[in-house]
């Protein structure tokens, strides 16, 4: 197992998209899987750490092991991208950056993960959370994952059935500690559009129609161009991308409680699913709105932003403060979609 890092590097508010989070007990960086999971043989508490895009941390910090999972590698199970071949196995160390992956499939042919582009992270993270935006899932196109078994210990391969995945929601978080991702592969076809547009804000980007196709690089860049208007794509100059992303997912809810004028999305079973960052701005807490030194981003009103300085406490009193003003306005009580590490809403 590597040395423990030593020193400053230990603050975890070096390690988040948040710039927030207090000391780690040790910081454990692991490039190869045999040393993450040595990292990993400790009966104390164990922060698994991929890119930092989805965790809130105490400004205490925390007390235990924080591993960094540093592994890279992407490998296709065909050398060339010969499109006749119709589809492609792609193998992602967890370690590796999301977005890079997105630009590797871009640029090779590899349909699928194109409307993910911007998303910061880790591949790793991804089936945790079924990470999604402009009507992509990572679960549309995961064919396994591959995972360190905390309580087992040894490694397991999980199909795509047996990820459970859900909205925002997959069996890695529902037993949260227990499954360390190792490697994701991916199902993905081969070709020069990409999958089918299913979101209108991206039709409208690139003058499609939903249901038609647009050549995989304008796809890419037209998502690029849509998070970077919101503060989703990471900017260390943009105090709006110091945050965690969407910060409560998308409610869903009975359609007899969409309160009028919101959006809505049929979920299935009488659900639709409705716009949390609508919900926000109608209750009252439009773009910018401030508590302290966390506000809400000027771009997005679903971003929860640190302008500078602040402390993870004043994150979460302005969580706390738009999550009870949404119920108070609309009786719907919006759900984090960041981890919380140490503390909690």
């Amino acid at each position: 197992m590597p040395d423990p890092v030593p020193g400053r590097s230990a603050l975890l508010r070096d390690h988040t998209t948040l710039r927030l989070g207090g000391p780690a007990g040790e910081l454990v960086v692991a490039t190869t899987e045999e040393e993450l999971v040595a990292a990993l043989d400790t009966d104390g508490p164990v922060l698994v750490l991929g890119g930092g895009s989805n965790l809130v941390v105490a400004d205490e910090g925390f007390p235990g092991r924080v591993v960094k999972v540093a592994t890279t590698g992407i490998t296709a199970d065909i050398e060339d991208d010969d499109p006749s071949c119709g589809g492609v196995m792609v193998t992602v160390a967890a370690g590796e950056s999301w977005d890079h992956l997105v630009e590797v499939a871009v640029d090779r042919g590899w349909v699928g993960v194109e409307a993910l582009s911007g998303i910061p992270g880790s591949v790793g993270a991804t089936p945790v959370q079924n990470v999604g935006a402009y009507g992509q899932e990572v679960s549309q196109t995961i064919a396994s994952v591959r995972v360190w078994d905390r309580v087992l210990k040894g490694v397991r391969t999980f199909a795509n059935a047996e990820c459970h995945f859900g909205y925002r929601h997959s069996r890695f978080k529902a037993d949260p500690g227990r499954h360390v991702v190792l490697s994701v592969t991916f199902q993905l076809r081969q070709g020069t559009l990409g999958a089918p547009v299913q979101y209108a804000e991206l039709a409208r980007a690139l003058g499609v129609e939903i249901g038609r196709r647009a050549p995989l690089r304008d796809v890419r860049d037209a998502v690029l161009g849509l998070r970077r208007g919101k503060g989703m794509v990471l900017d260390d100059a943009d105090p709006d991308t110091w945050s965690a992303g969407s910060f409560f997912t998308n409610p869903v809810v009975p359609a007899d409680q969409v309160p009028e004028g919101a959006p809505a999305w049929p979920a299935g079973d009488g659900l639709v699913k409705t716009s949390a960052a609508w919900l926000i701005d109608h209750a009252g807490f439009g773009k910018g709105y401030a508590a302290g030194r966390a506000s809400l981003s000027t771009k997005h009103a679903l971003a929860l932003t640190n302008r500078g300085g602040a402390t993870t406490a004043e994150l979460l009193d302005l969580a706390r403060e738009v999550r009870d003003g949404v119920q108070a306005a609309y009786g719907i009580r919006l759900v984090n979609e960041p981890v919380l590490v140490g503390c909690e809403l």
